[in-house]
């Protein structure tokens, strides 16, 4: 995603140490340790276990100078200053991988029937399902207003907690049905529209996006990761982030304005960098990806 962007945003150079905190199946790491060569240091992070081998064995081959951990990357400060290191390049891609989308399994997919899960580590915290049968209908409203952008949120919420009164919810295909009950799909006339269209984002989508965001806690964790930012860079380091949803944009650019202002940070992006027209075509995920920048003062 946005790998060329992310290269030239980050400059890595021979011997720098780079820091991949979204590591995924390594596709920006493996670029990235190619640079940095011998000399240099990458340590990749990544919540969901099945990513670490995968990722091994894809860098492996390059040079053996990687150190891999199963870790969120709100705890990317406190690796560093363990190891005694401070990072010259810092990514985060956040969101999650098509690999995760595609595995019926994990639950992210509202066109797959798989368990209502949607852990990134399956080993712990609560599953969607346990938060869909716990939470007041309230929680889960603002939950689908703030992470989802959803207009319907109240009353999806309702129909979740009248069903959950009858049998719990367990399964990716129950829960779409329920939204597309409670919220049908609407049928858009644009401004010179000849043929009415359906909404770009279906309830069902922004719902099963605000569900992963609440169950992985990814918001509370990307503000700790821009909080601690700072400490992750050496003078001159640079920081690139790539979002996928407007808090998350929205929460990136307040805070590199902020350090921007205050003399952390010497320089940012003015305006978010997007994909390019050929990208977008071979991967239509990334169109809606907004790469930040900064550089650590």
């Amino acid at each position: 995603m946005l790998l060329s962007a992310v290269l030239e945003a980050l400059a890595p150079q021979p011997g720098d140490v780079v820091m991949d905190c979204t590591l995924g199946r390594a596709g920006h790491a493996v670029e990235l340790l190619r640079v940095i060569g011998a000399e240099g240091q990458l340590i990749g992070l990544d919540l969901d276990p099945a990513n670490i081998e995968p990722a091994r064995e894809r860098l492996s081959p390059i040079g053996p100078n990687f150190a891999l951990h199963l870790l969120n990357f709100a705890g990317a400060s406190s690796l560093l200053q363990r190891e005694g290191l401070l990072a010259d390049g810092l990514l985060a891609d956040l969101g999650m991988s098509s690999m995760q989308v595609d595995e019926a399994e994990r639950g992210f997919s509202l066109l797959r029937d798989g368990p209502l899960d949607m852990r990134m580590d399956p080993t712990r915290g609560q599953s969607a399902a346990d938060l869909l049968a716990t939470l007041p209908a309230t929680a889960l409203a603002e939950a689908f207003r703030d992470f989802g952008d959803e207009p319907e949120a109240e009353g999806i919420a309702a129909a979740i907690v009248a069903r959950r009164s009858v049998h719990r919810l367990t399964r990716t295909t129950e829960l779409t049905e329920l939204v597309q009950e409670a919220a049908p799909v609407r049928i858009e006339h644009g401004p010179g529209q000849a043929t009415p269209r359906q909404q770009r984002l279906r309830p069902a989508t922004r719902v099963f996006q605000a569900l992963r965001i609440l169950v992985n806690r990814e918001m509370a964790n990307l503000e700790h990761l821009l909080r601690t930012l700072p400490e992750c860079l050496q003078p001159g380091g640079r920081a690139a982030i790539i979002s996928f949803h407007s808090g998350e944009d929205r929460r990136v650019k307040q805070s590199f304005r902020e350090g921007l202002r205050s003399g952390v940070y010497s320089a940012i992006s003015d305006e978010p960098i997007r994909a390019g027209e050929a990208e977008r075509r071979i991967n239509p995920r990334s169109r809606s990806a907004k790469l930040r920048c900064a550089i650590r003062s």
